[in-house]
């Protein structure tokens, strides 16, 4: 257990994860902020950016693994070191579990806003069209997924 152990690469992996978490969560605000202002050119820059910084924090949480492979290895572990060496860890896990939550806070946010956004753009185009029995349709008259991902109404007569 000991002589795989290298302190100051946990400390910089450990680091590196709330780095990129912060980064994320700022550009997650940055997308969120896109669809406020119906800027998809925004939107899609910064959700291509949201993409990298995950594919970068992916690579270091599998490392942060390779140190704790398990709850009661990260636990017995930290017990094992020295105690300022078991303080540093102990407060950047903690500050990682805080960052990590506060994602989780953001993208549940963001999510119930989308959400509602296409609940209430449903219930919109069922008040305006009933006859559409709850159907989309394209120009050309071909049945669409109704997910609302990308629309447009043409509210011309």
């Amino acid at each position: 257990m000991g002589e795989t152990w290298d302190f100051a690469r946990c400390v910089s992996v450990l680091s590196g994860e709330i780095d990129l978490l912060k980064e994320i969560a700022a550009a997650q605000n940055m997308v969120k902020q896109a669809v406020l202002d119906r800027e998809w050119i925004d939107f899609d820059e910064k959700t291509a950016e949201v993409n990298r910084l995950g594919e970068k924090l992916a690579l270091l949480e599998t490392e942060r693994e390779q140190f704790f492979p398990a709850e009661k290895d990260y636990h017995a572990r930290v017990m094992s070191l020295p105690q300022e060496q078991s303080r540093e860890i102990t407060r950047l896990h903690r500050e990682l579990k805080k960052e990590t939550l506060g994602m989780r806070m953001l993208n549940e946010s963001f999510l119930a806003y989308i959400n509602e956004a296409k609940t209430i753009a449903a219930s919109y185009l069922e008040a305006v069209c009933p006859a559409r029995g709850g159907k989309l349709y394209t120009q050309k008259g071909y049945k669409v997924s109704q997910d609302l991902k990308s629309m447009v109404v043409n509210n011309q007569l």
